[in-house]
């Protein structure tokens, strides 16, 4: 699928992966909708981006408000990609260390965000793309969704996140054969251990330590890795209904 003026929308787009995606994008000659927390820095980042970049403030799981992302797309042209990477952690041990039962509501908020929040972006999205006029590649859109290599190999405490994950992994296949029909296609990347937000909080020997135990390249991932095969995947009309690994070889330990 040919990038070039398509409109695109990439949720949690104001920072590490989401980010990446949105410059990898807009350099493609798309015009794209970062939507974001309001309180993300995304407005100033879309200011930066140039002309073709627009910031709207969305929570992924309100329908009302990605109606509003989606509006804001189709003012620049048809819905063509959705590249989905708003998210959120959440630790929970089924028995915490005080002997108390794990958090049922820190379960239920992550599945929310991870899981809902996904399937609300991707549904509203599909039902937009589905009115297009099939691309010359036959497509009327692609969409891009975010999962984990903790869908496979989640670490103690990853329960919430873990399942969340693993349920947009189930999510693809099924997405893109019921999108099939309407020449939608839906592809999952699964990232390992890249260098986001999330882990600049850590301290740099943990972050080093992390790197390392990637097989190869011996590193944290670097989010325009994960925007490179973004972008790959909305323009290879092939790709449909994959999840893709991206994570060095790493195989998650228990801790």
């Amino acid at each position: 699928m040919e990038l070039k003026d398509v409109s695109a929308v990439v949720t949690g787009g104001a920072s590490g992966l989401g980010l990446a995606s949105a410059k990898r994008l807009l350099a493609a000659g798309a015009h794209v909708v970062i939507a974001d927390l309001p309180s993300s820095s995304g407005a100033e980042i879309a200011t930066t981006l140039g002309s073709t970049a627009h910031f709207v403030a969305a929570d992924v799981t309100d329908p009302g408000a990605m109606h509003a992302v989606y509006d804001e797309a189709e003012k620049h042209g048809p819905l063509r990609a959705l590249v989905h990477c708003a998210g959120r952690g959440g630790a929970v041990r089924l028995v915490e260390k005080n002997g108390e039962p794990g958090s049922l509501d820190t379960y239920m908020a992550v599945i929310q965000t991870n899981l809902v929040g996904t399937f609300n972006a991707l549904r509203l999205a599909a039902a937009r793309m589905a009115r297009n006029d099939p691309m010359p590649s036959g497509d009327r859109g692609a969409c891009v969704l975010t999962a984990s290599v903790a869908a496979y190999e989640g670490q103690i405490g990853q329960i919430p996140y873990a399942s969340a994950k693993a349920g947009i992994v189930g999510m693809t296949i099924v997405a893109a054969r019921d999108l099939a029909g309407k020449a939608i296609r839906v592809c999952t990347i699964a990232p390992g251990l890249f260098d986001t937000p999330l882990l600049a909080r850590l301290p740099q020997p943990v972050r080093d330590a992390l790197g390392q135990s990637v097989p190869h390249p011996a590193r944290l991932g670097v989010p325009d890795e994960f925007a490179q095969l973004a972008q790959h995947i909305l323009e290879n009309s092939m790709l449909n209904g994959e999840t893709i690994r991206l994570d060095g070889a790493i195989r998650m330990t228990p801790r």
